[in-house]
């Protein structure tokens, strides 16, 4: 993640240098043209512009900062009139004592000495130059902002999502391994199977799942590998029917995204249930979409339904997070049912 990209609308000694040569050539032949005298003009833009500069700056880089951000409002614009103010009568006695004894030669008679209407009409005149410069940090500071704002919301979602594709229960490996310490203790021909299983179980869960898409055929065959090791668990007492139609090939979804419905039917079907219990499983894939089901009965004891209906949540919740942070509203459609003893989910989800 790159958090320089406020770089991009950063202010550089050579962009302020550009834009006030602009300005004052924008301004030298305006009132060149106006005056029809070149030099003259030329004379009071090298006059006038240094009290632009000082006027805008002072503003921006002083008054705002310690007046506006601080909402001292009447400070500010008591300050920023007196500052405009006092340019003027500098600029008037400037450009009387150094250019000519007429200071207003576009004004609508000659003046000599400092008026009110002379005032007025150079007061707005640099508090336009002096919102014109304002408006253009304003615009910056706010498109810096956005845009270290939105790097921090993407920074925290890729985040999110690392985070929730992470997510397995560690139990689920606890009792793993203590499985295949059983089995080696009785010295059984499946320790070194259920050995393989786990560590490509593994090996998909820490490498296989850094990019935000996978192969749906890898997902099947990480969530095959879960179940291979989960019957090994529950032996005789666990049924599972899984059954896959249509083109998996060249298809691809969120990484681990299937497998935590799989956890999920797990930990809150079968754990929490005595005697044979069954776990139905189906991918069907229809053009660009895969159709998921997986059903799983609820848990017997009255306790654990009330724990199931409050807590059980919590992995399904992750998934609703990964969808809808990695995935458009119109890409994928998630509804659970409950009922006959059964918790069926059902996810279609665009794998192109």
């Amino acid at each position: 993640m790159n958090f320089n990209s406020g770089r991009l609308y950063k202010v550089s000694l050579l962009h302020h240098v550009i834009f006030w040569s602009v300005y004052f050539l924008f301004n030298f032949f305006r009132w060149g043209s106006y005056f029809e005298d070149y030099v003259y003009s030329f004379k009071t833009g090298l006059l006038g512009f240094p009290i632009h500069m000082i006027l805008c700056y002072l503003n921006i880089y002083v008054l705002m900062p310690k007046l506006v951000f601080k909402r001292r409002y009447f400070s500010y614009v008591v300050s920023i009139l007196s500052a405009i103010f006092i340019m003027v009568v500098i600029k008037f006695n400037l450009t009387y004592y150094l250019i000519s004894h007429n200071v207003w030669p576009e004004g609508p008679a000659p003046v000599d000495s400092i008026t009110l209407n002379y005032t007025i009409d150079m007061m707005i005149g640099e508090l336009y130059v002096v919102t014109f410069v304002t408006a253009i940090k304003v615009t910056l500071d706010f498109l810096k902002e956005q845009k270290r704002v939105t790097d921090l919301e993407k920074a925290q979602l890729e985040t999110e999502l690392l985070f929730l594709r992470t997510q397995i229960s560690p139990h689920f490996f606890f009792n793993t391994l203590n499985n295949i310490y059983s089995l080696a203790v009785e010295n059984s021909k499946k320790t070194s199977k259920i050995i393989l299983k786990l560590s490509e179980l593994m090996r998909y869960l820490l490498y296989e799942t850094k990019n935000k898409k996978q192969t749906l055929e890898n997902e099947i065959l990480c969530i095959q590998n879960y179940l291979d090791l989960e019957r090994v668990r529950h032996d005789e007492q666990l049924e599972i029917n899984m059954s896959i139609s249509g083109d998996i090939q060249d298809k691809q979804i969120a990484p681990i995204l299937l497998l935590s419905f799989v956890e999920n039917a797990f930990k809150h079907g079968v754990n929490k249930n005595i005697g044979e219990v069954k776990i139905d499983i189906d991918f069907t894939i229809k053009e660009d979409f895969l159709y998921f089901t997986i059903s799983n009965p609820m848990p017997l004891p009255t306790k654990h339904k009330e724990r199931f209906s409050h807590s059980s949540g919590i992995g399904l919740e992750n998934v609703k997070k990964r969808l809808a942070l990695g995935y458009k509203k119109s890409d994928y459609l998630l509804t659970i049912e409950n009922g006959n003893n059964l918790f069926v989910v059902k996810l279609k989800i665009k794998v192109t």
